[in-house]
């Protein structure tokens, strides 16, 4: 199978490692061989990579006889990557623009849920900052403020104070920045519980659910500071016992998939649900159509049998053709830590060397995906985002596989470095 791999961060270098080992996979390219990780296995494409010309990926996989193309990133699916390159030749893993909206407009999913009576938090969704404002200093109770559309995970605010909820309101709307993004609000009551990530498979009507993961989305140990793509995860996660999971197939995964079909709508890819365990049961944060970053790194640890095969046919809607062995575990227990450059989420400092991933690798068990590192012209490795590395390690245990990750991450050498200390331990503890 000729393979197309759309996006160059760390979820796309584990996707890239994890399609690579498949038998089904012939060869591998990449739209983005920036990252040195991804060039190391995948072939480019040749051009740069583009939202508004998907016409010329269309024509490299007609010429490369591109079989099936694995979309990373969120934002190629709101823009129709899937719709303009699928074809009668080649799958796309990954939903249409319409099915994207889930994910990409906020508002537009709350609605959803809403009408299909899916288990979420009460929320308003506004377009103007007035009414916004006046909502919010009317309520009573705590509030969370979110950017409807994409905001790469950091456009949700949890506020302490009233102030803080007007000074988000303000970032958003006023300040706008997040871009167009933040020009519609959805304002939510705040739900407690631990938070869960549940990912499965859907194919248009079949689903296979995948295993629960936890994120880590502040930047502080402690879950303090502002929120980020993802400071680490860990698979499969305790929080969510196997009765509980059943019902988060039924009454919201299953129910959302529906309720698209309803609408029109047909869901093929990887349907992400952003969960709160609640006292009152599982209820849903967001919902994203792709894989998460960082929990996508764990999962492709998890996943046994034929990677790329599994992909296809979830693409093409036979996932029901899959044999026992396509569908597979490793069992085994599996964590990333998130190396960071200081300052991220906010502004930080670029083009910083890098040292010691070799050393890292050499940990029993452990895996480095490169997420915002880059070459320099004389071959240093640098650093090239906030996200710079994650650090994956597996084993028998979950204390296993954290320890082997957190012993790696130790042998990394960048100016800044910065990482969580405290990954897995509501699991652990």
């Amino acid at each position: 199978m000729n393979i197309l791999l759309v996006g160059g961060g760390g979820r796309e270098h584990s996707l890239a490692w994890r399609l690579k080992k498949s038998r089904s996979c012939t060869n591998l390219w990449t739209t983005h061989p920036a990252n040195p990780g991804i060039k190391a296995i995948a072939r480019p494409m040749g051009f740069e990579f583009n939202l508004k010309e998907f016409y010329r990926v269309e024509q490299f996989c007609r010429r490369e006889s591109i079989d099936l193309v694995v979309v990373g990133p969120e934002d190629a699916l709101a823009a129709g990557i899937a719709d303009a390159l699928t074809n009668d030749n080649t799958a796309v893993f990954g939903p249409s623009r319409d099915a994207a909206m889930l994910e990409a407009d906020k508002g537009f999913a709350k609605q959803l849920m809403r009408s299909a009576s899916i288990p979420t938090g009460e929320a308003r969704v506004f377009r103007h900052h007035e009414e916004a404002l006046a909502y919010i200093q009317s309520r009573e109770t705590p509030q969370v403020v979110k950017a409807s559309g994409l905001a790469a995970g950091k456009g949700v605010f949890i506020p302490k104070s009233l102030e803080d909820a007007e000074e988000a309101l303000s970032r958003l709307m006023r300040q706008r920045e997040f871009g167009a993004a933040g020009d519609t609000v959805v304002i939510e009551d705040r739900l407690s519980g631990p938070e869960v990530s549940v990912f499965a498979l859907v194919d248009g009507r079949n689903i296979l659910m995948l295993d629960a993961c936890q994120d880590h989305k502040r930047i502080g140990d402690g879950d303090t500071g502002p929120n980020t793509g993802g400071m680490g995860a860990y698979c499969p996660t305790p929080l969510i016992d196997p009765y509980t999971l059943q019902r988060v197939e039924r009454d919201i995964i299953v129910a959302t998939v529906d309720a698209l079909r309803r609408e029109g709508i047909e869901y093929r890819g990887v349907l992400y649900a952003g969960l709160m365990l609640t006292p009152a049961g599982p209820k849903v944060l967001e919902f994203n159509a792709r894989f998460g970053d960082p929990e996508c790194q764990c999962l492709v640890h998890r996943i046994g049998g034929d990677f790329a095969r599994l992909l296809y046919a979830t693409a093409t809607g036979r996932l029901q053709d899959l044999t026992d062995d396509d569908i597979s575990s490793t069992n085994q227990h599996t964590c990333c830590i998130v190396l960071a450059s200081a300052g991220y989420p906010g502004p930080f400092n670029r083009d910083l060397p890098i040292e010691g991933i070799e050393d890292a690798e050499g940990v029993s068990g452990v895996t480095v995906f490169h997420a915002g590192t880059k070459r320099a012209s004389g071959g240093q490795l640098q650093t090239a985002g906030g996200r710079v590395l994650n650090v994956v390690g597996t084993g028998a245990s979950l204390v296993e596989a954290r320890e082997r990750a957190y012993q790696a991450a130790e042998l990394i050498r960048f100016d800044g470095k910065t990482l969580r200390t405290d990954i897995a331990n509501q699991a652990i503890a």
